[in-house]
């Protein structure tokens, strides 16, 4: 009976166990529902702004546009750097479909260089495919045409133009100019550190030598931006706003292009330089370093080959001679070393002093040498110059000393920076006491101010030093920095480069000024001036002084002949001058290395350049009309 009985469901206990189950769901439901609108009051809410922005930072974005950099001309007018149009052949992976078969078909159609289909397919690697990469960056004229004919033959190949700096004459001013090339490391951490880095954000480019890089900030202008919608696959869809970039202001230059070819023509072959300043204003009008090279190579990237030639040259063309090559100035120091003794006392315009073949300290016996194996007999200033009597500026240097030496000579200008507006330059050296003890660990000695007074010795110097040296002297102490920059110029407005004339040395006498400047005019129109012949006949007075820099000592008996060393050890010769002389226009300073005498070999470099400034340019005869051939001229004989 108990076996036959029927279990009971207990329908109370399961509805309490399924209303309880259903209040925790409920409850668990409301509690979720809470922290879901709760999220979205927070999102849509409280974090509007913030998630706005984010938003419209993943559909607008700011593409920098690059500046045009400004041109570069000389004082006439004529471009010395422009901007040319680059043409590069690029390609969308996206649209090519194969796309190294295309840039085989186009390396082959367009006769690329090797390596080229390589580094294209290294770059579309590291780009997203609907970007488009540039297979070659130098096409030519001719290239550029045989694509065009073939272009429909290229999905998602197309040509871009760049412009990319250009320099029309080559070589002829690369060290004052300078190049422009492509930002490196050290750009960018210089870049950050000046707090211009935003400036270059879409520029290749930046100025590295010579005026490009001083006025890189003038030349490069201000970087501009356009605001850009894209698709969440970062491809531009629209433009929303458009800020035009300010393009670098262009700039003038003092030099004359047609005195700085004639500077070129003159050293061609040679190595050396030459300077051209304007002694009153300080206005640079020619600069040459020779040998040069070409700052093409450097716009696109200059190969490693080329780089190592240049690197690598004996002549070492990458110097820049007139601001960087160190020279013993010679005795083109001598006319300043003349007004230093007459305001010290030391000796006055008709003090005579009698010039043998050697010097001796008192006391000792050592002799210093002049040029001149027999001497010169009885001297005053102004033949002491004329002639340039070594023995002569032996005693004025043993009686003035290093210390005053090295004052006026500083005032000169040795030993420091000329101010020039590029940063290629080097102070050279004006010894003293405390530099031979800094420098070697030794004491001065007297032996080595006799030296010094015909600028030999520890004594060094550069072009542009002798320059701003011998403009001092032309303009009575005043001085003026020497300058490449003429003006700068905008759309609207231009400004000169600003002139600062100061007394850089104050003598008791203006007189002990036109003493030295009568040596030196002596020098060149003196019957015994050594350099008499190379200005011979000229229609302007001209006054200068020759150098002839020891490039390695002699033994004290030992007679110098060129033919018997290497020629990287022959004297160099030097010239310095200034015309005309009563109101000049002009200084130069030159230097031929290893070249010999300076008044048979430099002085007419300078009277070349003298006459390229001076007087009228030869006239250039009218082309003669085209001949017609032969059957048309007996035609038109026959003819009634």
């Amino acid at each position: 009976m108990l076996k036959d009985r029927v279990q009971m469901r207990d329908h109370s206990a399961e509805g309490g166990l399924f209303f309880r189950r259903t209040l925790v769901a409920f409850i668990g439901m409301l509690v979720l529902m809470v922290v879901l609108f709760g999220n979205l009051y927070y999102l849509q809410i409280l974090s509007f702004d913030t998630y706005q922005t984010r938003s419209n930072d993943n559909r607008i974005r700011v593409v920098p546009v690059a500046p045009t950099r400004g041109l570069i001309y000389d004082t006439n007018g004529v471009l010395l750097a422009e901007n040319r149009p680059v043409y590069s052949l690029e390609i969308v992976p996206e649209e090519a479909g194969d796309v190294a078969k295309m840039a085989d078909d186009l390396v082959a159609l367009l006769e690329l260089p090797p390596g080229t289909k390589e580094k294209f397919l290294a770059e579309t690697k590291r780009q997203r495919r609907f970007k488009p990469v540039a297979l070659y960056e130098k096409l030519s004229e001719k290239q550029v045409a045989i694509f065009s004919l073939n272009q429909y033959r290229y999905p998602g190949a197309s040509i871009e133009a760049y412009l990319k700096r250009y320099y029309p004459f080559g070589d002829t001013l690369t060290h004052a100019l300078g190049y422009v090339s492509k930002i490196n490391t050290k750009d960018l951490e210089r870049l950050d550190a000046d707090g211009k880095l935003s400036n270059y954000a879409a520029s290749k480019d930046i100025g590295k030598q010579g005026v490009e890089k001083y006025y890189e900030d003038v030349l490069h202008g201000t970087t501009g931006y356009q605001e850009v919608e894209v698709n969440n696959r970062g491809r531009i869809v629209r433009t929303l706003k458009f800020l035009p970039p300010i393009p670098g202001k262009d700039i003038y230059l003092n030099i004359d292009i047609r005195l700085q070819l004639r500077a070129q023509q003159l050293l061609a072959g040679r190595r050396g330089a030459v300077i051209m300043v304007d002694p009153k204003t300080g206005a640079i009008l020619a600069m040459e370093s020779s040998p040069s090279y070409d700052p093409n190579l450097f716009v696109n990237g200059i190969s490693g080959p080329d780089y190592s030639g240049l690197l690598n040259d004996p002549a070492r063309p990458l110097v820049n001679r007139t601001t960087q090559g160190i020279y013993a100035p010679a005795s083109t120091v001598k006319p300043m070393m003349s007004v230093m003794g007459l305001n010290e006392g030391a000796i006055t315009p008709t003090y005579r002093y009698f010039g043998g073949p050697t010097f001796s300290i008192p006391g000792t016996t050592k002799k210093f040498r002049d040029w001149k194996k027999w001497g010169h007999g009885w001297l005053d200033v102004y033949r002491a110059i004329e002639v340039s009597a070594d023995t002569y500026f032996y005693d004025l240097a043993y009686r003035v000393g290093i210390d005053r030496i090295n004052e006026y000579m500083t005032k000169f200008g040795f030993g420091q920076y000329s101010g020039v507006d590029i940063y290629e330059e080097t102070k050279g050296v004006m010894p003293s006491r405390e530099w031979k003890r800094k420098r070697w660990h030794q004491a001065w000695f007297q032996g080595d101010t006799i030296s010094i007074g015909i600028g030999q010795g520890y004594w060094s110097a550069t072009p542009i030093q002798l320059a701003r040296g011998i403009s001092i002297l032309t303009q009575n102490g005043h001085d003026v920095t020497p300058h490449l920059l003429k003006r700068t110029t905008t759309a609207t407005s231009s400004q000169d480069a600003p002139v600062n004339p100061n007394m850089a040395l104050q003598v008791k006498d203006d007189n002990y000024w036109k003493v030295a400047r009568e040596g030196m005019w002596r020098v060149i129109n003196g019957h015994e001036g050594t350099g008499r012949r190379a200005f011979a006949n000229t229609p302007y007075v001209a006054a200068g002084k020759s150098g002839t820099a020891q490039v390695i000592g002699l033994k004290e008996n030992q007679t110098y002949n060129a033919h018997a060393i290497k020629e990287e050890h022959r004297d160099n010769a030097l010239f310095v001058s200034f015309a005309p002389y009563e109101d000049p226009k002009a200084v130069i300073a030159l230097v031929l290395e290893n070249a010999g005498g300076g008044s048979v070999n430099a002085a007419p470099v300078a009277r070349a350049m003298f006459d390229a400034l001076l007087l009228p340019p030869e006239p250039q005869l009218p082309p003669a009309p085209p001949r017609k051939p032969a059957y048309e001229q007996m035609a038109q004989e026959k003819q009634p």
